[in-house]
This record gives C-alpha cells, structure tokens and sequence, in this order.
C-alpha cells in the first residue's frame, strides 16, 4: 500500500489528508487559514498540518510518496506557481518550492476545484463517467472540467474559471476585480451577503433570520436563509429564491457549453441537499437549451463532500 498527501487549501480553512491507493482518507488534520497573511506563515501552517495528519495516521514522512496541493486561482502546475489566486491575496507564489523546504517531499499543485473535480471523477458522483464538471460553492465559486477522463485547464493553466463568468452586466463587484461574476451571487460568500443584506432591509421589528444568528448579524451563515425558510420564514424563502435564481443561471450556462454527463455541486451550501436540488432542477429543466433531448446531464451533489479536493490533491 503506498500514501500520498493531499492538502485543500482554502480561503477559511487549510486541510491536509493520508490517502491510500483505494482513494481512502486514513487520516487528516486541519487548521484556520487566516488571511492575509504571508506566504511564508502559510506554508509553515500547511507543513505542520501534513506532519500531524501523517502521524494520526501512524506514519512517517518516509512513507509519503509526494504531497499535492489544492489552492483557489490560477495555478501553473508545470512550473508549480500560483500565478494569481484572489481570495488568498497573492500573485506568482512559488508554493510547491516552498513547501519541499519545509517538508522535503516532491509537491504537485492544481486548482482546487480542478482537483476537486478529478476526486470526483475517481471515486465519487462522477466515477464511471467521461465528461463531467464539478462546482465547488464556498468562499468564492470553484469549477473543474473533465473531458475525456482529463482535468481540463486550457492552454495556459488558467481555464474552468467558472465562478468568473458575468451573469449580471455591471453589477456585484468580484474579488478578481470585475464586475458581475458568477462568484459574486453564486458562492457561500454570497449568499451570506445577502442573508445580512435582507436582514437589514426588513421592516417588521422581528427578523426570523437575525433570531437564528442570536440577533448578531455577525453569525450569519450559508445555512441561515435556508433554516429560516424551512421554518416558514417569508424573507428567508426570498433570500434562498434568489440565491437559487442566480445559482441555476451560471448552470444552465455551463451545461449548455459542455453537455457533461454529471455535473457535481460541492461546498459548504451543498450540504442543504435536496432543499437546494429540487428547485434548481426544476429551473434548469425550464431553462436547458436541451430540454427535449433524450440524453441530459445528470445534476447531483458532490458525493464525497470536502474529501474531494484532498483526493484529487493527492492523486494529481
């Protein structure tokens, strides 16, 4: 049995994994990303989140055949550069060169959501398949492509940039400093802002949604629009409407380009399941630009959850 690392590194969170050769997670550790911050601080906490995943899992570095990493952006795994990632807050980071320093073990970079997309396409909601897309919703909105069994990236490592496609002309601003992006109405983020945003817009004197956050708007979350209108709230069924609308737009759009056999939703938000996939079927069904072909694409939830970027990291 050989073990590798896969190591997802997020705008919240940084999560480190043992994989074994059945794409079985025997070990993981974690901890808060915290940016910004250096490069530097963040390759010391990604280091020693790999050593205590290795030890939990009862191993030693010798054991560990490389390490790979996830990381949100634009990622060159040939040279192994992030050469842009918005939501870290960093340009040309020669990431896998800083961590074989501190790790002494080869390292290999990918996109997060494209090594999300290949976790899926090897072991979970996309196994058995050819084309399939994965969309991860969390701090922004990840995309990973695959076409014939390979992760798609296009001709200069910077393709499946899903979350950067504009759905609104001139509207919400981005991270990446454009306008209207699909990330900027799509991801958990998102949704969290206009969770707050209709809070503040409510006239009666009692919000159902400021109640569940224990009246400190700070506490919102992704799920507090949807608790509030499974428990009959009114504006927490308009927020989820909404977020749903624009969700099934950017999907519809892909579906129509790429015709996949499955398309995977991951993230935090995904965890709302049917609450979330009932209605954006029943929109893209309306709205597919294929909607009488016998063929369609199979819209389901990422069966392996957050593991799928630590799988695909380590099998890169």
């Amino acid at each position: 049995m050989s073990y590798r690392v896969g190591i997802d590194l997020g705008g919240t969170n940084i999560v480190a994994g043992v994989v074994n050769d059945d794409y079985e997670i025997i070990a993981r550790a974690s901890c808060k990303t915290n940016v910004p911050r250096p490069e530097a601080e963040i390759c010391d906490s990604m280091a020693a989140v790999v050593k205590e995943a290795i030890k939990k899992a009862k191993l030693k570095m010798d054991d560990i055949d490389y390490i790979g990493i996830g990381v949100p952006g634009a990622v060159n795994p040939e040279t192994r550069i992030i050469e842009t990632s918005p939501n870290l807050f960093f340009k040309n980071w020669e990431i896998a060169k800083m961590m074989e320093e501190r790790l002494h073990k080869y390292t290999k970079v990918e996109n997060d959501a494209n090594a999300a997309a290949l976790g899926e396409f090897l072991a979970g909601s996309a196994k058995r398949t050819k084309n399939a897309i994965a969309i991860t919703l969390g701090t922004g909105v990840g995309g990973g492509i695959i076409i014939d069994g390979k992760i798609y990236s296009g001709s200069n490592f910077a393709g499946a940039e899903l979350g950067h496609m504009v759905i609104v002309k001139d509207g919400r601003e981005c991270g990446c400093g454009r306008k209207g992006c699909w990330e900027a109405y799509a991801s958990a983020t998102a949704l969290i802002n206009m969770t707050k945003e209709a809070i503040r817009n409510e006239k009666a004197e009692f919000s159902y949604m400021l109640h569940l956050a224990d009246d400190d708007i700070d506490n919102v979350n992704g799920k507090t629009a949807f608790d509030a209108q499974q428990a009959g709230d009114n504006t927490g069924a308009e927020v989820v409407n909404q977020y749903i609308g624009y969700l099934a737009t950017g999907l519809i759009n892909i579906i129509n380009i790429f015709q996949p056999d499955v398309l995977c939703i991951g993230g935090g938000i995904a965890g709302q399941g049917e609450n979330l996939l009932g209605p954006l079927r029943t929109i893209i069904e309306q709205e597919r630009f294929t909607k009488y072909n016998d063929k369609q694409t199979k819209v389901c939830i990422a069966s392996l959850g957050n593991d799928a970027g630590i799988i695909g990291a380590a099998c890169l």
